[in-house]
């Protein structure tokens, strides 16, 4: 499957302010991520929460839409920083939960 990401001034400055790298948020997001509906900030259009891993192995959440560009979906990352040690554990256990109910 080809993902395809917009970027642009606004979107990967923001993401970055919290030490994120551009390529890490990508990693993240298509190495199969827990993604969940944001709906109390959906009004506009629809955003969702990711939480996935970058190669590094470093547990990363991501804010992102899916926007219509031509005939194509892209993901548009809003935000993203890496996870607290709380928030990585509750992750590996859905991840765990995940993997088990696959079986």
């Amino acid at each position: 499957m080809r993902y395809v990401f917009d970027w642009d001034f606004g979107n990967s400055e923001k993401c970055r302010k919290h030490g994120v790298d551009l390529e890490e948020i990508e990693q993240a997001l298509v190495a199969d991520p827990i993604v969940m509906g944001d709906l109390r900030h959906s009004l506009v259009e629809a955003r969702f929460h990711a939480v996935g891993r970058a190669a590094s192995g470093r547990a990363v959440f991501v804010v992102f839409t899916i926007r219509s560009r031509g005939t194509e979906d892209v993901i548009r990352p809003i935000s993203a920083r890496y996870m607290h040690s709380k928030e990585v554990a509750l992750y590996e256990k859905a991840e765990a939960i995940s993997r088990s109910e696959e079986r």
